[in-house]
């Protein structure tokens, strides 16, 4: 496991590095230890699930027999088992790719991820494929929110079933999580995702990351993304929405596909770690980053982190 360094709960990110992995969907999680007083989070995460079901077909000739939510879900449901405080989360693009999404338009996949119980998502550009109010009609049949920061849906059927942040509470840990989608235009037909208006990502980050650390004084703040992981251009992307905001501890992403053994650690514009992951496509692997919180004023029950080894599983 490593060394075990307390650090202040404001500041972990600064000097902490968060057990970050990637699980194969036939891989069980290794058992992890902590000093006595603390409270662990374990952060799930999955993205660019495009409505696989089902694993791919034994004659795939990439992923034979792999992935699909109905296998992730055992995967989830062992972990539940084995962990006092779990969040599960989505980066987007939940729709488009099997007959399932084009036969009951989404409303299976969000029926799985309610069972599931998904704490929240935010939504990727093939979630407009159906258009907006596509989207509108099978949103009942998510018992979660989604998170969509930087999408104005004032003038839309969407307007007021969205959320731009929300605060969860386990145990002592308060955790603030919002959502960043990425440009639609160009990637979505106008007709389809209609009076939606976009806000540039890092302004409209800053201020909820803000309001959640600041005002609200949340323990972490988690970004759920859409922007993708990388680009070789000038085009916003998780890595540099990380380097170019403050109070944002974790950014899970999505768009781009990208199979990460472990979370990437960048520093914010204050010099500040903050951890970047995602988790593949087509629900092939489970993303999942372990946090340590120990408590070491049992009067006043403040909350510190401690800084774990990162353990990684081989990549499918």
């Amino acid at each position: 496991m490593g060394e075990l360094k307390s650090i202040n709960r404001r500041t972990f990110v600064k000097r902490s590095a968060l057990g970050a992995l990637s699980i194969p969907l036939i891989s069980t999680n290794p058992l992890l230890s902590f000093p006595p007083e603390s409270i662990k989070l374990t952060i799930l995460h999955t993205n660019d699930m495009h409505s696989h079901i089902d694993p791919f077909s034994a004659n795939d000739s990439k992923y034979p027999g792999m992935g699909g939510m109905r296998k992730m879900a055992s995967i989830v449901e062992k972990i539940r088992s084995e962990e006092s405080h779990v969040l599960l989360l989505d980066a987007g693009d939940i729709f488009q790719g099997t007959p399932y999404f084009n036969k009951y338009k989404g409303e299976v996949e969000l029926k799985i991820m309610s069972e599931m119980g998904y704490t929240a998502s935010t939504m990727g550009n093939h979630d407009f494929d159906n258009g907006i109010n596509g989207f509108n009609d099978v949103l009942p049949h998510a018992n979660f929110p989604f998170l969509c920061s930087n999408y104005d849906f004032s003038n839309t059927v969407l307007d007021g079933k969205t959320k731009k942040f929300i605060i969860k509470n386990i145990g002592e840990l308060k955790i603030g999580l919002f959502g960043i989608g990425i440009k639609l235009n160009g990637l979505v037909e106008k007709r389809l995702y209609k009076e939606t208006q976009y806000h540039e990502p890092i302004e409209i980050a800053n201020h909820y990351a803000k309001i959640l650390k600041d005002e609200h004084n949340c323990d972490i703040v988690i970004c759920l993304s859409h922007l993708g992981y990388d680009y070789q251009t000038n085009k916003i992307s998780d890595t540099k929405l990380a380097k170019s905001t403050k109070g944002i501890d974790i950014i899970i992403g999505g768009h781009t596909h990208t199979f990460l053994d472990k979370a990437t650690e960048l520093e914010n514009s204050n010099g500040e770690k903050v951890l970047v992951n995602q988790a593949g496509w087509g629900a092939l692997s489970l993303g999942r980053i372990d946090v340590n919180f120990t408590n070491q004023s049992n009067s006043k029950k403040e909350l510190t982190l401690q800084s774990i080894s990162k353990k990684n599983y081989a990549k499918i």
